[in-house]
């Protein structure tokens, strides 16, 4: 029963970066863009972090998966912000 929850859980965090990938390869503006950029630092590295923590636990590999999935949560919304910024400011 753990290895289909941890599949699972896999294969919507695999399955969220390959939709934002899609939309950043899709979308015609740099913000559209930026919008999906965004999303890959959400909803795919926490459903890749649940199915670590449920096959490994909070073990050495569990809290490095955590501090890397956090640094992921808090630093995406800043570069996106920059970037935008950034292009916005190269717009003018």
């Amino acid at each position: 029963m753990e290895n289909v929850v941890v599949d699972v859980l896999l294969a919507a965090g695999v399955g969220a970066e390959l939709l934002c990938c899609v939309g950043v390869a899709v979308m015609r503006t740099t913000f559209d863009r930026l919008h999906y950029t965004a999303a890959g630092t959400t909803v795919g590295p926490f459903c890749i972090l649940a199915a670590v923590l449920v096959r490994e636990g909070f073990g050495q590999v569990g809290l490095n998966t955590i501090a890397a999935v956090a640094l992921l949560f808090l630093a995406g919304p800043l570069l996106v912000h920059a970037t935008a910024r950034a292009a916005r400011s190269r717009e003018r």
